[in-house]
């Protein structure tokens, strides 16, 4: 068993889902983080259904996004400019406000090593 926890009763809902308490489930994403197992494994290992689990972390994730609790992976977004002479610099704000200012497509793959190093 994965987690050492006193015998709780569930209760199900009218379609006979079983409603699992929030704390429980907050435990449950924490284990899995912490596991470094992939999400598969560890629902079989949980007795839970890897759906189910997935629908938990990502509620939590989505919670964090929006508290300001952002998840340490970084997250981008597709740009995409009408012509290439618009912009002469591509401007990236990273966690915690730093800027990266990027002129020339060579400088690409060292931003992208610093922005790995800061995640």
């Amino acid at each position: 068993m994965l987690m050492q926890e006193r015998a709780l009763v569930l209760k199900r809902d009218v379609r006979g889902r079983v409603r699992t308490p929030v704390e429980r489930r907050a435990a449950v994403v924490a284990e899995f983080e912490r596991s470094g197992l992939p999400g598969t494994q560890f629902a079989r290992l949980a007795g839970l259904k890897y759906p189910t689990l997935m629908a938990w972390v990502g509620r939590k994730r989505k919670t964090a996004l929006v508290t300001g609790r952002a998840a340490a992976r970084p997250m981008f977004v597709e740009a995409q400019l009408a012509r290439a002479e618009v912009a002469t610099k591509l401007r990236v704000v990273v966690a915690g406000g730093a800027v990266i200012e990027l002129s020339e497509p060579a400088q690409v793959p060292l931003a992208a090593q610093l922005i790995k190093a800061l995640a």
